[in-house]
């Protein structure tokens, strides 16, 4: 807990306005007539107007009275936190509700470490605390990431006899969830039982998409639904976003189709879910259809746009976003222009991609961070300036990060310059950095030049450093269920049909005069071919792996796209590859 302070120690941080009204002990008490009500005043003029009316009449002493003064002024949107605090500290005796309006406020003023000090002051002064006074000072915690403090709130939940409220219930699993105590979190939501209630399932799913946990977002979800509740916005936002993350299309369409049947005029952050959801599952028309018909977007809306045209490789797509949203007067922020900057490298915008960097810098006054670098020297280098991209490391104000030298080693892969991707990869190594992908890029380029024994010292100081390869993983969903392959995988309950239509893939592959590596057995062309023997002919393929994809890998999709005339999307770790006809949309940037 942030040390204690008495309530009078406060006081700097909500020193009193030197105008507040004052009246004599003796005012006399006149007959006239009742002031208006705080909580129907509109401005904080009319509000000293009212207020030293209650002074003169005396009422400002009577508890319930000054209550409602106090209310007004600190949580009313014409409020004014200075004067609300001088009307707390003029009270003799503040009692709970007194209390609880002012925790609220200040973390509705996002003053949490204020709001901290005013529930210690309950403590100190014996003021008894209630349901509403836990909910405002667990989310002070959940503000400030306060653990600590959130765990020692719970105990005194639990003292006071507040532990089955649900209102607190709620706000424990909201703090926790904010906290990353996903456990704790879970441990609240468990306890709950049958009470839970629409707001309980939405906290423990927006605590699970906050980590990162989207599988058991989405099984949660279902749990949920199971049930019969009908979810919030809030709980489906969480679901999208999983679906989002996850590459879950008929889901996340699913989800859709309910907030249309369920909810009358979806709001701003639904929509940009849905956008999200649309655009990372590789459905640009009806992400896009969705933007262009919302009356109101801000900057969430564009930035979500513009990072998910950015995997697709849209460069001049997302300028034109851009543009408009300037036009908007909607100012963009450091994650927009790593969006855009994106754009350009994967789409190979050389020159816009300068011009959007200096605008960053010189327009909007954006200090470039490490991301706005690694971006820059992915475009460089993949046109082939692997020397101005050197520089362009070296010279970054934050010192070279792996990012960057990785982007370095990648293109150097790409246009075979051996010699820098040797620095590169030391760079890496100095770092301390053990991704065992930087390994086998420089190993697979000794191999290429027929330098052995090189190929071979990389890989045993892969051995010696203990650095694992990632294992390859591929996911498809076929009506409605997702299904996950990896390499070599012989796990499925398919297996033998996907490993038949795997050796027809090969034979028509060899007719078209290619031939396939057989002893790369890579997770996509599972998922491929899983989807090729489960969907109907025509059927559109969306398949969703961790890794960059490779070379050989590019090349058989292309042609199995072809071949069997399907159109096959694949998210991979960099950005989407959509195949239609032989062709793929990258361009030759990836």
């Amino acid at each position: 807990m942030a040390g204690s302070l008495s309530l009078h120690q406060t006081q700097q941080f909500i020193a009193p306005p030197n105008n507040i009204p004052q009246v004599s002990e003796n005012r006399p008490r006149e007959q006239t007539s009742f002031p208006p009500l705080p909580h129907q005043l509109k401005t904080i003029l009319e509000f000293r107007k009212v207020h030293a009316q209650y002074i003169k009449l005396g009422l400002d002493r009577v508890p319930r009275h000054a209550g409602d003064l106090l209310s007004a002024c600190a949580l009313s949107d014409w409020g004014s936190m200075d004067y609300a605090c001088s009307i707390f500290l003029s009270l003799d005796d503040p009692g709970t509700f007194d209390f609880n309006t002012m925790i609220r406020a200040h973390v509705k003023d996002n003053d949490p470490e204020a709001a901290l000090l005013l529930y210690k002051e309950t403590q100190e002064r014996i003021v008894r605390p209630d349901n509403f006074t836990f909910p405002f000072a667990l989310k002070a915690c959940a503000q400030l990431s306060a653990a600590g403090e959130g765990m020692q709130i719970h105990g005194h939940v639990t003292k006071l006899g507040f532990q089955c409220d649900i209102f607190v219930q709620n706000s424990l699993i909201y703090m926790y969830g904010k906290c990353g105590e996903i456990n704790l979190c879970c441990r609240v939501f468990k306890q709950m039982g049958s009470d839970r209630t629409v707001a309980s399932w939405s906290a423990i799913l927006a605590a699970h998409t906050r980590m990162g946990l989207w599988n058991e977002c989405l099984k949660l979800f279902a749990m949920m639904t199971a049930e019969g509740l009908r979810a919030d916005e809030s709980s489906m936002v969480s679901a999208l976003s999983s679906c989002a993350h996850l590459g879950t299309y008929d889901l996340g369409r699913s989800i859709h189709c309910s907030l249309l049947r369920n909810i009358s005029g979806l709001n701003v952050i639904v929509q940009t879910s849905l956008i999200d959801m649309y655009l990372k599952c590789g459905c640009l028309e009806k992400g896009m259809a969705i933007f262009d018909r919302m009356p109101q977007r801000n900057k969430w809306t564009f930035s979500a746009v513009i990072s998910g045209l950015a995997m697709h490789g849209d460069g001049e797509k997302v300028l034109q976003i851009l543009s408009n949203m300037l036009k908007e007067g909607i100012e963009p922020d450091e994650a927009i222009y790593v969006g855009v900057l994106s754009a350009c490298s994967h789409a190979g915008l050389l020159e816009d991609g300068f011009w959007c960097f200096d605008q960053m810098r010189l327009e909007h006054r954006i200090i470039p961070n490490a991301q706005h670098y690694g971006c820059m020297v992915d475009l460089i280098s993949q046109a082939g300036k692997l020397n101005e991209a050197y520089e362009m490391i070296r010279s970054m104000p934050m010192g070279p990060t792996d990012v960057a030298w990785r982007c370095l080693l990648n293109a150097c892969k790409i246009h075979g310059n051996l010699e820098l991707a040797e620095c590169a990869h030391k760079n890496l190594m100095q770092l301390d950095v053990h991704n065992a992908g930087d390994h086998i890029i420089l190993s697979n380029m000794y191999a290429e030049a027929q330098r052995w024994d090189d190929a071979a010292r990389i890989r045993a100081e892969m051995a010696d450093r203990g650095v694992l390869q990632v294992p390859g993983y591929s996911r498809v969903e076929v009506k409605g269920r997702m299904h996950t392959f990896v390499s070599h995988d012989k796990s499925h309950p398919k297996n033998d049909e996907v490993y038949e239509m795997l050796h027809q893939m090969e034979w028509q592959l060899r007719f078209e005069g290619y031939t396939p590596d057989t002893s790369l057995v890579h997770s996509q062309k599972l998922a491929i071919a899983f989807s090729l023997v489960n969907t109907s002919y025509g059927t559109l393929i969306r398949v969703v792996t961790n890794l960059r994809m490779n070379k050989e890998c590019h090349t058989y999709t292309a042609l199995i796209s072809k071949i069997f005339e399907r159109e096959i999307i694949i998210r991979d770790h960099n950005r989407f590859h959509c195949f239609r006809q032989g062709a793929c949309s990258c361009g030759g940037y990836w």
